[in-house]
């Protein structure tokens, strides 16, 4: 069961474009992918996830600060496809911790993950073409959690978007959120603990946050629809 906790998500320090995700206006000002074409936050059928035999995960993954929760938004609805934030499935044992300063074990995130890929699944058997599922995924074996849908829904494809940015942007931008539980120094210990994909994970997509707002945004999108072209390639 979800908690409404709103205060949890991993969100960027917005610029006025990116702040547009909840007014309908278009996210980036039309600022140019680079095949030219302007992003449309979901309005138009030409930026929805192209139909295949396959239906998608998309994990958005990356330790506190990275902006999880403005690109996963930003996907999910430009794509046209549900958004689940992972941060809203914990439990209030795990977010009492958290917002204490005591990281997570491994046994506080088993269920979380668990039903954050329970979840997926079932908006995809509800009809979803895919999902955006926002998860903090640090390590190789909580990755594999989620990594293991297939076995459940065998026309799920699964796919990890990292996010990555050196730990004192993601500190600086921890500190500058107001309202949320998790704090810098949480940022530290996830760093800590971080197995960053390596390269025999080759469902991963890898972005740098360091850039600004919309050119994160745009290369995420940009490298979400080269997988779902590689994945037409080899279907076809």
């Amino acid at each position: 069961m979800a908690h409404s906790t709103p205060a949890t998500s991993d969100h960027l320090p917005l610029s006025p474009s990116a702040s547009n995700l909840t007014n309908g206006k278009p996210l980036t000002n039309g600022k140019p992918l680079t095949n030219g074409k302007s992003l449309t936050n979901g309005n138009s059928n030409k930026y929805n996830q192209p139909e295949s035999t396959h239906h998608h995960i998309w994990l958005i993954t990356g330790p506190a600060g990275c902006g999880k929760s403005t690109v996963a938004q930003f996907i999910a609805k430009t794509m046209n496809l549900p958004y689940i934030e992972g941060d809203e499935y914990h439990p209030t044992a795990n977010i009492d911790k958290m917002a204490k300063g005591i990281p997570l074990s491994d046994a506080d995130r088993w269920d979380w993950l668990t039903n954050l890929r329970e979840e997926s699944i079932r908006k995809i058997q509800a009809g979803a073409q895919g999902v955006v599922l926002t998860c903090s995924a640090l390590k190789r074996k909580y990755r594999d959690v989620i990594r293991v849908a297939p076995y459940y829904s065998h026309d799920v494809l699964v796919h990890f978007v990292y996010l990555h940015a050196p730990e004192e942007v993601l500190i600086a931008r921890v500190g500058a959120r107001k309202g949320h539980y998790m704090g810098a120094n949480m940022v530290h210990s996830q760093c800590l603990i971080l197995e960053p994909p390596g390269k025999e994970e080759t469902d991963v997509i890898t972005v740098d946050v360091s850039a600004s707002v919309e050119e994160v945004e745009a290369e995420a999108l940009a490298k979400i629809h080269e997988a779902i072209k590689r994945e037409l390639i080899n279907d076809s």
